[in-house]
């Protein structure tokens, strides 16, 4: 009995120092597997150009950080993404700081064309509104704009919108193709009309689905249906590739809009790693940057995702 009791004790020893391995291992693998395992989130964005390269931006870096992510990205007009992420439908989106005039209303208008105060507000109104958090915006303004067949602006002398205004108001041929939002919108196309005093008649309107502006540049680019102006964006980068002039906005009518994600505070409080792993790249798409990219996709017909991914690749953001 003694005999066998010598082999037991270290046997015993073995089994216990097994068992503990394998404890430790399975607990090792329960944090790794735990680490993997964050979401799912559900990365939307507008229906244009801009919209889905910052979408894709959005859904690569959140993948590159273990995030489990449903791509819902070009899901629909403002007023329809807007919806869903107050409903939950979605979790995160690139809008943009001048929306903000549209989404409330303040005893102030003009904070909306100051592009800090502009961020502020509207990041404090719509956490205690709709539990909504906006994160690091970029240091560019692609505000609304209108602009014309470069030809047409040298015959005419259309530099500005005043220009056009006149050129309106002198009877001049004027077919815009623009988006429903773009026409309809208080703050758009309507406060261009105010400001300048000129209104276009519906037969000078081409109103196309979406908010995409490389549909309405085209149109002018190529005359179709008799389009020589077309809504755009300040950010566009087909505008030159196009032979199309932005009218200039002497009298600074319209909000600065710079893009910025937003989430669900739901989803931030849970996940505020979010912010660090998004703001150096909002951070670094100024002007001239979102306008080079931009043209990729509406230009050279890139992918978004794939003009997204080289740019996060080129910049270190990613492997």
């Amino acid at each position: 009995m003694k005999k066998n009791s010598y082999y037991l004790i270290p046997l015993l020893f073995l089994v216990s120092a097994i068992l503990l391995t394998g404890i430790a291992g399975c607990s090792k693998k329960a944090k790794v597997s735990k680490k993997k395992e964050k979401g799912p989130i559900v990365v939307a964005s507008k229906i244009d150009t801009e919209g889905a390269l910052l979408g894709q931006m959005i859904v690569i870096m959140l993948k590159e950080n273990g995030f489990k992510v449903v791509d819902k990205t070009e899901f629909g007009p403002t007023d329809v993404i807007r919806k869903a992420i107050k409903s939950g439908e979605i979790d995160i989106y690139p809008e943009y700081t001048g929306n903000g005039g549209f989404f409330f209303k303040v005893d102030d208008p003009s904070i909306w064309k100051d592009a800090k105060k502009g961020y502020e507000k509207v990041k404090e109104l719509d956490l205690k509104n709709n539990g909504i958090v906006w994160l690091t915006p970029s240091p560019a303004n692609n505000t609304w704009a209108i602009a014309v067949r470069k030809d047409l602006s040298d015959k005419e002398n259309l530099k500005t919108l005043e220009d056009f205004a006149r050129y309106v108001n002198g009877g001049g041929k004027v077919k815009l193709a623009g988006s429903e939002e773009f026409v309809s919108r208080p703050d758009s196309l309507p406060a261009f009309e105010k400001a300048y005093g000129f209104k276009l008649k519906k037969n000078q309107l081409v109103i196309l689905s979406g908010g995409n502006t490389a549909q309405t540049e085209k149109a002018a680019a190529n005359q179709t249906d008799g389009v020589n102006f077309a809504m755009a964006y300040g950010t566009d980068g087909s505008l030159a590739a196009l032979g199309l002039w932005v009218l200039t906005d002497t009298k600074g009518v319209q909000p600065v809009y710079e893009p910025a994600p937003i989430v669900r505070k739901e989803i931030y409080d849970k996940y505020p790693e979010i912010e660090k792993i998004l703001s150096p790249v909002f951070k670094s798409l100024d002007l001239v940057t979102l306008q080079s990219l931009n043209a990729k996709i509406a230009v050279e017909g890139k992918n978004a995702s794939e003009v997204a991914k080289n740019y996060l690749k080129e910049k270190g953001f990613i492997k």
